[in-house]
């Protein structure tokens, strides 16, 4: 089936609602900013004593600050598939990373993905991806064929070095459709280019989406010296691989204070949504802090999934407020999607958390939440690792070739203490509905299409 036809067919088939009567200049400007790898305790908002983030904690103070902000997926692609989706990543068939090479990539974004700039062209938006795309590399999976009017930025995964912007000596760098190789480092570069982008807007009646992507904090961890050598002379006695990492960190908030300022400076600020989060949990074994939760990245026990989460819009969200309300990656997109008074696709498993921005009560998003990564290597085998949480309970497989565990998170948040055995009409339950879940994303193929 033609991409325009499964798009217009997508776009009858809409949830509950119509469409604002509200102009489009009207509407809010909308940013989305996504580090990587950050740790749910890697803020000085969100408890880290030897971490100055001061742009990022500026964010908390104004808006309001998610203290159970869940990640799709403890690594890069999924989350990214599922936020631009509005879906459970699986389910549009990127279940694991894509790389470069075929025999260790776990994922194809499918065709009738309706991703999120193409949604909001229905309400007016021109929207730009400044950063990591990390959803595919070549025709027709690339950022402009995918519904943005603007890229700049890096289409791969991680970067094999933050200045020559490389991966396996490939330039994965890219303004639109055409390759660029430009000097600098790269949190620099998708600062500067965020900042081009957001004065290009200036004047103009037509609303905004800039998803605004930072490799940063991901390996390598390559911060410019000058930060490196703040945080020594600040922290005295901290370990140099734990400095390496907090200077690239606090090198990254310093970009998004310079975007907001530039935000600030055309006057755009009083009606632009602001969302800040991380694709996945802290990677433990460069000096992450994920603050009191189990284990990091690539792992579904908490410190892999839980991640900061912050929403900043003036007039609309009390600064200063908090809430332990549960949501995950994929409901930015129903959100978005509320606040222009665009439904979302009814196949879409997203759902809009804007009820709570506002101060309203809201009834849970969903009764389960379903997390699942599939990876290669000898560790993985190509096979998947699993969680789903219900209420406090939580069951999960971290590993393919060991059994299930089962933990209760109200009386248990560190997940010390397995109730596997203990209690199994729980597991059993909780294994049943992932079981459910799982036979759901065998209808969608998760490798590209033979020709």
């Amino acid at each position: 089936m033609k991409r325009s036809l499964l798009v217009l067919l997508s776009c009858c088939l809409f949830v509950t609602g119509s469409l604002s009567t509200t102009s489009a200049a009207d509407l809010p400007n909308v940013i989305v900013i996504l580090a990587d790898d950050l740790g749910y305790g890697d803020l000085s908002s969100f408890g880290a004593t030897d971490l100055e983030s001061p742009h990022i904690d500026q964010l908390v103070a104004d808006g309001m600050k998610f203290t159970n902000f869940y990640a799709n997926c403890p690594v890069c692609s999924p989350t990214r598939a599922a936020l631009l989706s509005g879906r459970y990543q699986d389910m549009v068939g990127v279940q694991g990373v894509i790389r470069t090479h075929a025999d260790n990539s776990w994922g194809y974004l499918t065709e009738d993905a309706i991703l999120l700039p193409e949604l909001l062209k229905h309400a007016g938006y021109h929207s730009a991806i400044v950063g990591k795309w990390h959803l595919g590399l070549e025709s027709p999976n690339t950022p402009i064929e995918r519904g943005f009017d603007h890229f700049h930025g890096f289409l791969g995964d991680m970067m094999d070095d933050y200045y020559n912007h490389r991966r396996h000596g490939i330039n994965y760098m890219y303004h639109d459709l055409k390759e660029i190789d430009p000097p600098g480092h790269a949190t620099d570069l998708f600062t500067d280019w965020s900042i081009d982008y957001i004065k290009s807007r200036k004047g103009k009646e037509q609303p905004f989406l800039l998803y605004l992507a930072y490799n940063a904090p991901h390996t390598p961890i390559q911060p410019p010296r000058e930060w490196f050598n703040k945080v020594k002379a600040r922290e005295p006695g901290i370990d140099e691989k734990r400095a390496k990492l907090v200077a690239l960190i606090e090198h990254m908030d310093d970009g998004v204070g310079k975007v907001m300022a530039a935000l600030k400076e055309t006057g755009m600020d009083k009606n632009t949504l602001i969302i800040f989060t991380s694709d996945n949990g802290g990677q433990l074994s460069v000096g992450a802090n994920n603050g009191p939760l189990r284990d990091g990245k690539q792992s579904v026990y908490e410190g892999g999934l839980k991640v900061p989460g912050v929403a900043v819009w003036p007039g609309e969200i009390k600064p200063g407020s908090e809430t332990d309300f549960r949501v995950m990656s994929m409901d930015i997109y129903a959100t978005i999607a509320d606040v222009t008074g665009l439904p979302q696709p009814a196949e879409n498993e997203g759902r809009s958390f804007l009820p709570t921005l506002l101060g309203k009560t809201q009834t849970p998003l969903r009764n389960m939440m379903f997390f699942r990564r599939r990876e290669g290597g000898t560790r993985y085998g190509g096979k998947t690792i699993e969680a789903v949480i219900r209420g406090e309970w939580k069951l999960l497989q971290n590993s393919p070739f060991e059994p299930q565990e089962l933990y209760n998170l109200k009386e248990d948040p560190q997940e010390e203490n397995n109730l596997a055995e203990k209690n199994r009409k729980v597991f059993n339950d909780l294994a049943a509905e992932q079981r459910r879940q799982l036979q759901q994303y065998g209808t969608v193929p998760w490798q590209k299409p033979l020709p």
